[in-house]
């Protein structure tokens, strides 16, 4: 019986990771298992998807730009910097960067429909636009575990953009809500490629190798986020160590 309710904690335990996972690609600021010094961050950033959702570009910009004083390498207000910066440079309209933000207001609130509605008038306004494509996928697969959608949204972000990092390690990981591994390691590697610091990237690809039982491999990318200076979620690494039998 004891052994029965160790293994119901690690089924509940890889629920949470998985869930929690998903809430990640969402721009929630967080992704799975990682901690962040970034709570401020996140809010200026979330104060900044307001501005830009109605407009005001310069507002949500100045927000970007206090998210990145504060922690440089927090990817929302990168992303989100990176895109007021093609409107102010005309590779935008300002209307489809409008349509785009809302998208990222109402999926930060959980209205996927409302999302997924503002990000399909952005993606007609701009079909080019791969950052639509990749949040209007998260928002599929948010709502309602629209995984199929959603790969085909992350497959064309990547055909507009073959550099994105962010759209492999999200594909990556509807593949893993899928129980496709294989693939799911795949995108990662492909992430980790373009990007060899995307913690996200490992941190999801451990858990895809747990997954799989292939546990020193998931240990590997572990250690890889420590050595960034990252905090991996304890639960996951006592679940790691559980299963494995090494402590690290």
């Amino acid at each position: 019986m004891q052994l029965f309710g160790k293994r119901k904690e690690e089924i509940a335990l890889m629920k949470v990771i998985t869930r929690i996972g998903l809430s990640v690609l969402m721009l929630v600021f967080l992704s799975i298992g990682l901690c962040y010094a970034q709570n401020v961050a996140g809010q200026n950033t979330a104060k900044g998807v307001d501005y830009a959702a109605q407009g005001k570009f310069k507002e949500a910009n100045e927000k970007f730009a206090e998210a990145l004083r504060i922690e440089p390498s927090f990817g929302p207000a990168q992303r989100a910097s990176k895109i007021i910066k093609d409107v102010f440079d005309q590779k935008i309209e300002s209307q489809t960067a409008v349509h785009y933000f809302r998208g990222i207001s109402f999926a930060i609130k959980g209205q996927y429909d409302q999302a997924i509605s503002e990000y399909n008038k952005a993606v007609s306004l701009n079909p080019a636009f791969a950052s639509a494509y990749t949040s209007r996928g998260v928002a599929y697969a948010q709502s309602g575990g629209q995984y199929d959608q959603a790969i085909s949204d992350f497959s064309k972000a990547i055909e507009i953009s073959p550099q994105f990092a962010k759209a492999y390690k999200d594909r990556g990981f509807a593949y893993y809500k899928k129980g496709q591994y294989d693939q799911a390691i795949s995108d990662y590697g492909k992430a980790i490629e373009i990007h060899p610091k995307f913690a996200d990237a490992y941190f999801n690809r451990a858990v895809a190798y747990y997954s799989k039982g292939e546990y020193e491999k998931a240990w590997g990318d572990v250690h890889t986020v420590q050595s960034f200076g990252l905090q991996v979620s304890p639960r996951f690494i006592d679940a790691l160590r559980a299963v494995s039998g090494r402590q690290g």
